[in-house]
């Protein structure tokens, strides 16, 4: 499934939106077909020729499947600015800063809120490359960093099984704070038992 949008929002019989609608509509079928470097030669050109939302999302997606993170990132901000309301651009947005390689989990974390659903994010990044282990230690990443110790925990060993070996440090150190937590709420529970009991005396 390739995150890919074909509306323009506008309906004027304008000869030039009318031309990078097509280059829009043929890289989409260039990327169907798997042809990431044809769809993204088409894209910039419906870019070249009409500046929106759709074209330069697309483009996006194409400079993010060849690892162009900058590119992407920058076309995704470009169709953000155009299409303020777009899940999906903030949500690839995201996913591009956390992989990039000077990641930037504040910016995502920024993005990931501005979709207000933290989960959707995740999913569509490792369904994009769901064998990619580097997305799914980054992803643990953020999730580590944003306290979502056990999503973090299940990314990390994920990473593992496909080979990352720095991810059991992190799968041990996860576990040792999802421990001290579950000691902690139960010491506090406690507490609070035992202050109840000594209010009934």
């Amino acid at each position: 499934g390739w995150a890919t949008s074909t509306t323009l929002h506008s309906t004027a019989s304008d000869p030039a939106e009318m031309e990078a609608m097509q280059c829009l509509e043929q890289g989409t079928q260039k990327l169907e077909e798997g042809d990431i470097q044809g769809a993204k030669e088409l894209y910039n050109r419906s870019v070249e020729i009409k500046r929106n939302a759709s074209s330069l999302f697309n483009l996006g997606v194409t400079h993010y499947h060849l690892k162009e993170f900058d590119n992407a990132i920058a076309a995704w901000k470009e169709s953000i600015a155009l299409q303020p309301a777009s899940a999906d651009a903030h949500t690839n947005l995201a996913s591009a800063y956390i992989i990039s390689p000077v990641a930037r989990p504040d910016l995502a974390l920024h993005h990931l809120q501005h979709v207000n659903c933290l989960e959707l994010p995740y999913r569509i990044a490792a369904s994009l490359s769901p064998e990619d282990p580097e997305i799914a230690f980054n992803l643990a990443a953020v999730l580590e960093a944003t306290g979502q110790l056990e999503e973090a925990l299940k990314q990390y060993k994920r990473a593992k099984e496909y080979g990352v070996e720095r991810a059991a440090m992190h799968i041990r150190n996860v576990s040792a704070k999802i421990l001290g937590k579950t000691i902690k709420i139960a010491e506090n529970t406690d507490s609070t038992d035992s202050s109840a009991r000594k209010s009934d005396s």
